[in-house]
């Protein structure tokens, strides 16, 4: 072969793999990836994270301290009073945010002056809380206290069903799923859970079975109500309890419709839908009326970016129906894979997360969970990974910015190096992929991220305490008339 043909073939060859990365960057955000060593091997990525990613590789890395840290490390944090109650200034390296939680607090202080009132939580999460890892927990603890009993509410289907010991899920192969990781414009509109579904087989039933976990509160299956959208057509559904079977109608009038299984506790029940192909379906709910409950939205490979394109009328509907206090927003472990240290691309679009939930779930208070540790290998040696970090900070500021809770779990876990500690200890609590907790580790996370939100209930009681006796805070100077105001600290004036 002579050169010239040479030439000219290699460059064929690499054309054509140009056009071919071409092609392969536009159907990107519908691949899927390996986000650790988990039981699943279908693990996947948001969309939004890879463009967000794609958008930011084209900007200039930041110097990792910025100007906005070396404000930060000097200011204080002074809250606006809200209904009489404020909460003592903070600084950003200790920022919790109780003053953004008031709502729920005052939530929880009517539950405890009345059993029969209740509180609703709704986890938004990734890989952290599959399997409703440390959500159970978060669960069992305010159930152990305020009363509760239920798991909540619960997908049709999901990646983690084998998984989850809190409620055991078995469904048919033939259900069609739309996410809204991966689903820009689904067919009908996600669900409170990011997802759904449709019994669209006609030839073969469609079918979901539930059975009672072992975990503590959520020994039955209470109240199980069928949430299900919008449509033209009707459909049928036959549950069957045992050796009956009750034989209903499905009536899509409305954004969101219920259908009430039946009252009171059950261990087990299967769904069997008929001619219910062009009905959008989303889950059962379940829990005993009164008390705490706590849904899990886990979703494997989730940035939380996403959720920024809920219909907000959809969720408005689900929330009239559930009647939501808190929404925990628990990301980070998907972002920290692509080598960057600045994450200001994030931060604004966790924002906009954020003013979504607000849109879709008005007046409910909204908390933060940061990434927990993460270890890499540097020189032979696994280390904290130098992003989490800088990731756990634009976590804080978009929390801070848009006026939320925050839960550093970064610290919580022990800081720099924790992860090492808590997979090589013995026994172990984390996983031999550095970055996920097992079981053990799991209901550690649950425990503290509780005792960090019933320490500020516990301070909100004792200033809502010293409002009804007239006993006022001491004032403190503030230079803005914002929710938040910041003044430099007098140390470093």
């Amino acid at each position: 072969m002579n050169t010239k043909s040479y030439f000219f073939q290699s460059f064929a060859i690499v054309a054509l793999a140009f056009i071919a990365f071409i092609g392969f960057k536009q159907i990107l955000p519908d691949k899927i990836f390996s986000e650790g060593k988990l039981d699943s091997k279908n693990i996947l990525i948001d969309s939004l994270l890879l463009e967000s990613v794609a958008n930011d590789s084209l900007a200039q890395e930041e110097d990792s301290i910025s100007e906005d840290e070396r404000k930060e490390a000097g200011e204080k944090i002074v809250f606006d009073a809200s209904e009489g109650i404020e909460f003592p200034p903070e600084t950003f390296d200790n920022y919790k945010g109780y003053q953004y939680l008031i709502s729920f607090y005052e939530k929880l202080y009517q539950l405890e002056k009345n059993p029969q009132s209740k509180v609703r939580i709704a986890y938004y999460g990734d890989s952290m809380t599959d399997g409703d890892l440390i959500v159970q927990d978060v669960r069992m603890n305010y159930q152990q206290r305020f009363g509760g009993n239920g798991v909540g509410f619960v997908s049709i289907i999901s990646e983690s069903s084998a998984s989850r010991g809190s409620v055991k899920t078995l469904f048919s192969k033939n259900w069609k799923t739309q996410s809204y990781l991966n689903v820009k414009r689904p067919t009908s509109p996600f669900g409170v859970n990011g997802h759904v579904f449709f019994a669209n087989d006609k030839a073969n039933t469609t079918w979901v079975q539930y059975e009672a976990g072992l975990t503590k509160f959520s020994t039955t299956l209470d109240n199980p109500t069928l949430f299900y959208g919008k449509s033209s057509k009707k459909g049928n559904v036959n549950f069957i309890i045992g050796k009956d079977t009750l034989r209903k109608s499905l009536s899509p009038n409305n954004l969101v419709n219920t259908l009430k299984v039946t009252s009171g506790s059950i261990k087990s029940f299967k769904a069997n839908f008929m001619q219910a192909d062009s009905i959008p379906i989303y889950g059962f709910n379940f829990d005993n009326g009164s008390g705490v409950h706590v849904d899990n939205f886990s979703q494997r490979g989730n940035s939380g970016l996403p959720i920024s394109m809920f219909n907000a009328g959809v969720i408005q509907a689900f929330n009239n129906n559930l009647k939501y206090d808190l929404i925990i927003l628990h990301y980070g472990t998907n972002v920290l894979n692509y080598g960057t240290k600045n994450y200001s691309w994030y931060q604004r679009g966790m924002k906009k997360t954020v003013n979504k939930i607000k849109e879709s779930f008005p007046g409910v208070s909204i908390l933060i969970v940061s990434t927990a540790d993460k270890s890499t290998k540097y020189d032979l040696e696994m280390k904290t990974d130098s992003a989490v970090v800088p990731l756990m900070k634009a976590q804080k500021r978009y929390a801070l910015d848009t006026e939320s809770g925050f839960v550093n779990l970064y610290t919580l876990m022990g800081g720099d190096g924790s992860m090492v500690k808590w997979v090589d200890e013995a026994p172990s609590r984390a996983n031999k992929d550095y970055t996920h907790f097992n079981q053990r580790g799991a209901k550690a996370i649950g425990n503290l991220l509780y005792s960090q939100l019933n320490k500020g209930y516990e301070e909100y009681k004792v200033l809502r305490e010293k409002r009804e006796t007239g006993e006022r805070p001491k004032p403190v100077r503030k230079t803005k008339a914002d929710s938040v105001s910041v003044i430099k600290d007098s140390v470093n004036e």
